[in-house]
């Protein structure tokens, strides 16, 4: 886990992805780390994510891999499988945390308020994902809760109505080791394969977080 902390720490910014052809992934994964950005979440929405892990993992290895929307023990196993690195889940469920933990794959549970926050603490997980992040109320609401568990060296990858206006102001809580955002790698983006718009993007929000 220490390990994958310090990767995101470096990237500070993971695309949220939801493919439905495996065919575009190695393309979309080439064009991140064309523009400057070596990670990605491959959200477990559609049938073609686990292909598309397998994919990347095997073409493009210098992309930190993250299977985001893991719900089940299933897809925790599925993900790992494929050649992820990380795994990442909307919600907190005891469940699949422990499934991750068998299975050795380093992962973040979503939170969204004290309670959570504590009740994953409490199964190891110093790893989290804030979400949703700005409808949750935003940096003041994570700083507020930071506030009380800071003290136990907790990590936090806020998702959730990030973009690159706002990206700045999460990266500048101590806590916060990257931001997770779909807006990089829009749906109709990567089906009409617009990797220019893609590519623009990404520079764009790697200019504001600098």
């Amino acid at each position: 886990m220490k390990t994958i902390i310090e990767a995101l720490s470096s990237l500070k910014l993971v695309p949220v992805v939801v493919l439905n052809d495996p065919d575009k992934a190695v393309p979309l994964a080439r064009t991140l780390v064309d523009n400057g950005c070596n990670g990605i979440e491959i959200t477990f929405r559609t049938e073609a994510a686990e292909e598309s892990i397998v994919r990347i993992a095997r073409e493009v290895p210098e992309m930190l891999i993250g299977a985001g929307t893991l719900l089940t023990p299933d897809q925790v196993v599925r993900a790992k499988k494929a050649g992820a690195t990380f795994g990442v889940s909307p919600g907190f469920d005891p469940v699949v945390v422990k499934a991750a933990q068998e299975d050795g794959l380093p992962f973040a549970p979503g939170i969204a308020t004290a309670s959570e926050i504590c009740q994953a603490l409490t199964m190891g997980c110093l790893f989290q994902k804030f979400f949703p992040a700005e409808p949750a109320g935003g940096p003041k609401m994570l700083k507020a809760i930071l506030a009380a568990v800071r003290h136990t060296g907790i990590r936090i990858m806020p998702t959730g109505g990030i973009n690159a206006d706002n990206i700045a102001n999460w990266l500048s809580i101590p806590e916060v080791v990257a931001c997770g955002g779909s807006w990089i790698c829009e749906a109709s983006l990567i089906d009409t394969s617009n990797w220019e718009e893609i590519g623009r993007r990404t520079r764009e929000a790697l200019a504001a977080i600098r």
